[in-house]
């Protein structure tokens, strides 16, 4: 066989992702923040794109305020309002001053002093750290156990508990590990009640201890049998304390004016505010879809750049290349993000097709909906619906919904079309709410009373679902 080196020719087909391709499958993914955040940062970094604040007829308004004004209107000139403040001649000013002045100090102010504007004052929120080192100044400590004391709040979590072993702050401080623990006893004793402890059990004997709560019965429970109390086994705790249950439930109703995290209403979390990306409206026995622009910045081409290249001024090759590139992104930028609009919008009206009957009755009627279907129905594939559907929220008349939320898988039924996972998760919600609080329904109990609705459902079935709505097993929701 003779080696060498030989030429071919062969034809291949390869689809190649462009920069411009990749940007427009990453625009519909994007939640609508991370799209407002990426048009501002693509803004700052594109000189050719800008945003277009008013339209062309307001722009037109504004270079010919009397251009759309009827004659009339233009020729008549505008009055200036005045108000004549006439005082009567006959007032009693003696009357009124005897029965409207106040009995109160008066207060002159100098032309000179200028009053504060109490509008521009805002309260600060106080921080658990800055509430419990204020406490600490004031306990009048020297300034060696004063720094260990800061050292102690520096290590707390936020719902108020010690993260740090004693042992470790003494090596830090290079102090003896007795002293942290004197010093941490100390802070155990400031507000909020529960503060610095190490555990469940230390921040509910603080608790206690600060009530002035003498109970042998509930320090024995908080000691030793917090987890039987958990599985609300208050028959167990009775019989290992050799007392009766009634003890154990008056006991548990201290326990449940405790604060298991102390410092939780120091939290500084601001709730997370869900603005909808489509707005779905009930018009006649149809619905109407409104896509929400608000807060979206119009964007356009700056005409200065554009009126440059295509007058052809003199300016340079460089100059030129870069302006053109730069065009043709903020281009391809305002046309992806159309685009993406209208995928939204078509995704939208044709999962209003398939579940007509939940935005008409709710969530009991959701229908068995993939994605497949979605696809087929507007010529797109599958993975572009994904995209479309994730972090896009729906405000509809049947409450706000995440677009995935429209998705669910098949659940049989004997004798009768099959039933969205969703409206079962809604039948199974609504059972257990209404259940005796003393006799909670098991999971087995709640797929016997669903079979008899001719719902097909496992025990386990029954018991995901309950975990996905974040509801506790039968034996812990039992009330005591």
């Amino acid at each position: 066989m003779e080696l060498g080196l030989q030429q071919n020719l062969t034809l291949t087909q390869q689809l190649v992702m462009t920069p411009q391709l990749q940007q427009a499958i990453k625009l519909l993914q994007l939640s609508r923040v991370e799209l407002a955040e990426m048009i501002q940062q693509e803004m700052e970094q594109n000189p050719a794109l800008e945003e277009q604040a008013l339209d062309e007829t307001v722009d037109r308004a504004l270079a010919d305020p009397g251009a759309d004004a009827p004659e009339s209107d233009r020729d008549t000139p505008v009055k200036e309002i005045t108000i004549d403040e006439k005082v009567q001649p006959d007032t009693d000013w003696e009357n009124y001053i005897n029965e409207y002045n106040s009995t109160g100090r008066a207060y002159t102010e100098t032309e000179h002093t200028e009053a504060p504007n109490f509008e521009a004052f805002t309260s600060e929120k106080t921080t658990l750290e800055a509430h419990l080192k204020w406490q600490l100044m004031l306990r009048g400590l020297d300034k060696a156990d004063e720094q260990i004391g800061h050292m102690i709040i520096d290590n707390l979590n936020p719902d108020g508990y010690l993260c740090a072993e004693t042992a470790e702050i003494a090596q830090a401080a290079e102090v003896e590990t007795e002293r942290v623990e004197k010093i941490l006893s100390v802070l155990q004793t400031l507000d909020p009640p529960g503060v610095c402890a190490r555990n469940l059990c230390e921040t509910l004997l603080i608790q206690v201890k600060q009530l002035g709560i003498e109970n042998p019965v509930l320090t024995e429970i908080i000691k030793h049998h917090l987890k039987n109390l958990e599985n609300r086994n208050s028959r167990k705790i009775a019989k290992m304390l050799r007392i009766s249950v009634e003890d154990v439930r008056a006991a548990v109703k201290i326990l449940q004016y405790l604060e298991p995290k102390p410092g939780r209403k120091f939290s500084h979390e601001e709730p997370a505010y869900i603005i909808p990306d489509i707005y779905v409206y009930k018009v006649g026995d149809g619905f109407k879809i409104v896509m929400n622009d608000d807060g979206l910045p119009k964007l356009r081409i700056n005409r200065f750049y554009k009126n440059a290249i295509a007058e052809g001024k003199k300016i340079s090759r460089e100059t030129k290349a870069y302006l053109n590139e730069k065009m043709q992104s903020a281009s391809w930028l305002i046309k992806s993000i159309h685009q993406r609009q209208k995928t939204i919008y078509l995704v939208m009206e044709s999962i209003i097709k398939f579940q007509h009957e939940f935005f008409e009755k709710g969530i009991a009627y959701l229908r068995p909906l993939i994605l497949k279907d979605i696809a087929e129905d507007i010529q797109m594939h599958e993975s572009t619906i994904s995209r479309v559907t994730t972090n896009k929220y729906a405000y509809t008349p049947q409450g706000l919904f995440e677009l995935k939320y429209f998705f669910n898988s098949s659940i049989e039924r004997t004798g009768g079309e099959s039933m969205a996972s969703a409206s079962v998760k809604e039948r199974i919600r609504l059972l257990i709410e209404k259940e005796d609080p003393a006799d909670p329904l098991s999971d087995d109990r709640i797929a016997g009373i669903l079979q008899e609705s001719n719902i097909q459902i496992a025990r386990r079935t029954v018991a995901k679902y309950r975990k996905v709505l974040n509801i506790l097993p039968s034996n812990k929701r039992k009330q005591l």
